[in-house]
Formats: structure tokens, C-alpha cells, sequence
């Protein structure tokens, strides 16, 4: 038999069968470091045997655990901080969940809404058999963090994980290639936030940020490129530009970007927290060629770099990038990896799975 139409607004329908799917994906809840809600409300319509409230009981606990696994559990104070955009959020879930209801799709609902990275799905793994509990929480928050992502970041993008210190291209789902990058010392960190990358700027100039000036004292010598205009201190493209020779076109509000250095001695280290915020990255020109797709090879790229003219290279299609913090997950070789927390971020994200009172039952 074909369902009827359920709108948005109509009562949902829920049948025995249901409620007692409704039921086990709430106790399940742990296996994703969420909290256990509170069942008290629906127990106590079903034992009066009013239909009305049992389906609104229902409907209310499945749009909240279906809210915490797509949007997660953490409240504002709690994401303080994270500026990446999440598309998830114009989802309607009343209508999905009224149509998995009156299809007995309950398990898909609800599988469906869980993040779809490899990422997350790794993290699950080990959290399910993590012992210790310091361990145990990272793993926690970083699927938390999972869940604050949009559940499709693209098929193509690029992703920067600040904690630990690395750059990642995907190009039609899959890791083409990850780069050593050096992000903000911990006085002046590097944001989580996303923004769409849409040129290549060779041979750029650097607008001195004001807090820069003030912490040099406005000392900026000629003799290393800088001039002044405009009330501005700016520096002429070369190598020894502070953005070097590379700098990625990506409109934001914290004027933070992805760009060259000429101090690459740094990559080397391991712990590699030296920036005022932007994000310096490794083999800049390679990675800026294979950004642009063809369009340009490595040939082109570098005969242009020595004409030390500024020229900016479109994208053929905007690339987003996504300036994320994750202190767990795996690298190029799938193996998990934990990363310091360089910005204390750990602590303010708080235990996932504690909801407060108001969540178990």
C-alpha cells in the first residue's frame, strides 16, 4: 500500500511498533557520546492511555534526539567560538520524521541525521572501546565538534585542522593531499570559522594589520619592502614578504588566510603555533597548483612568481574551506591520532554526554 501524505503540522502517528524503535534509539544514545533523555513524559501518556498526548510526547523526544545527532548537544556558551556555518539547520524535522514515522523508517531517520564523515565514524570506533576516560572524553568532544560540521562538506574542499596542524584537499570525495601548516600562537589563536576560496594571489602584498603596527611600534624599514599609503603600511611582493609568495583569495570576517611564508624552517617543528592567526602552509606553490585544477601547472605558476608582479588566478568554481579544531581523529594513514589542545578549547566544549537532569531517564 502506498502512505499517505503526513504533513508537517498534522499529528504523527505513531503505532506500538514505532514507539518501541523511538525507545531503543534513545538508549542507544550513549554509543555517540549524547545524552540519555527523559522517557518520564511518554511512560506517563502511555500508562493513561491518551493517544493524543502519547503522540505528542513521542513526537517531542524523537525531534530532540534527533536535533542533538545532527546539530549536537552543546548549548551557546558551549560553541563559543566556532563560526563554521551549519547548512543542517534549515532542516525540517518534524516533516522527515512524520514521513519516517508513517513509512516505519525510524532506523534510517535516525542513522540518516548521524554525521556522514569518515572522521566521526573512526572516532565512534575507538569511543566504543576506549578505556580510559581522559581518552574517552576527547573522543567525545571531538564527535561532538563532528556534529557542529555541516553533514555534507562538499565534494571538493579544503579542510584545516588547526590542533593539528594540518592542511587536507578533497576533490570528489575523497584526500588528495594533506600539507604542514603553522597557525596562530596561543596569544593570538586561529578562528574556526569557513569561507570560500575563489583565486590564487602570486606575488602578493601585505597590508600590515593595525595590531601589528602597534605591536612593532609602527618600526616598518623600507630597506624590507614596506611602504606607506594611504594610512597604511604595506609590504612589496618578494621573497622575503611576510605572506611569501603565495597567499589564497578567501573573504572573511577575521581577515585570516591560507599563504606562503618565507620562514619554512618552521615547518619542522612539531609543534608549529607561530602566527599572528593567519594560516602559513608548506610547499605553498605546490599546493596552490594543485588547487587550481589544471588551469595552471607548476611551470606556469612559478613564471609568474618570478616576474615578482602580482597576479591573482581565479578558481574555476569557489572551493570551501573549513578552518576547523579537532583533538582527536586519523590521519592520511587512518591511524588515530590524538593533538595537544593548542588553544584550551577541550575544556570550554564541556562532556557531551552529560545533558544535565532535565536529560536522563
Amino acid at each position: 500500500m502506498t502512505p499517505s501524505i503526513v504533513y508537517a503540522q498534522d499529528p504523527v502517528e505513531w503505532t506500538p511498533a514505532t514507539l518501541e524503535r523511538l525507545r531503543d534509539w534513545v538508549a542507544r544514545a550513549p554509543v555517540d557520546a549524547l545524552p540519555v533523555l527523559d522517557t518520564g513524559p511518554l511512560r506517563q501518556a502511555q500508562t493513561r492511555g491518551d493517544a493524543e498526548a502519547v503522540s505528542q510526547a513521542a513526537t517531542a523526544l524523537a525531534l530532540n534526539l534527533a536535533r542533538m545527532q545532527l546539530l549536537g548537544a552543546a548549548g551557546a556558551a558551549q560553541r563559543a567560538g566556532w563560526h563554521i556555518a551549519d547548512t543542517d539547520r534549515s532542516v525540517d524535522l518534524r516533516e522527515r520524521l512524520a514521513r519516517a514515522v508513517s513509512l516505519d523508517a525510524l532506523d534510517s531517520f535516525f542513522s540518516g541525521l548521524q554525521p556522514q564523515s569518515d572522521q566521526y565514524a573512526a572516532l565512534r570506533l575507538a569511543y566504543a572501546g576506549e578505556a580510559d576516560p581522559d581518552r574517552r572524553l576527547t573522543l567525545a568532544r571531538n564527535m561532538e565538534r563532528w556534529r557542529w560540521m555541516p553533514q555534507s562538506l562538499g565534494s571538493d574542499y579544503v579542510l584545516v585542522n588547526a590542533a593539528a596542524f594540518e592542511a587536507e584537499l578533497w576533490r570528489h570525495g575523497r584526500r588528495v593531499g594533506t600539507w604542514p601548516v603553522i597557525v596562530g600562537k596561543r596569544s593570538t589563536p586561529t578562528p574556526v570559522f569557513s569561507a570560500t576560496i575563489t583565486g590564487v594571489i602570486l606575488n602578493p602584498w601585505w597590508v600590515v594589520p593595525a595590531s601589528i603596527v602597534r605591536e612593532k611600534h609602527g618600526v616598518f624599514p623600507a630597506r624590507l619592502g614596506y611602504v606607506r599609503s594611504g594610512g597604511q603600511i604595506r609590504q612589496k611582493p618578494g621573497p622575503g614578504n611576510a605572506l611569501g609568495q603565495m597567499k589564497l583569495d578567501m573573504p572573511n570576517p577575521f581577515t585570516v588566510y591560507i599563504h606562503d611564508t618565507p620562514s619554512k624552517e618552521l615547518f619542522a617543528k612539531e609543534v608549529r603555533a607561530f602566527s599572528h592567526g593567519c594560516i602559513r602552509i608548506g610547499d605553498a606553490l605546490g599546493f596552490a597548483t594543485r588547487l587550481l585544477g589544471g588551469e595552471r601547472d607548476r611551470v606556469e605558476v612559478d613564471a609568474i612568481v618570478a616576474t615578482r608582479e602580482t597576479t591573482r588566478l581565479p578558481l574555476e568554481k569557489g572551493l570551501p574551506v573549513y578552518i576547523a579544531y579537532f583533538t582527536a581523529g586519523t590521519g592520511a594513514d587512518g591511524q588515530l591520532r590524538f593533538y595537544p589542545d593548542l588553544y584550551k578549547r577541550d575544556g570550554r566544549t564541556g562532556d557531551p554526554t552529560s545533558g544535565g537532569d532535565a536529560c536522563k531517564g
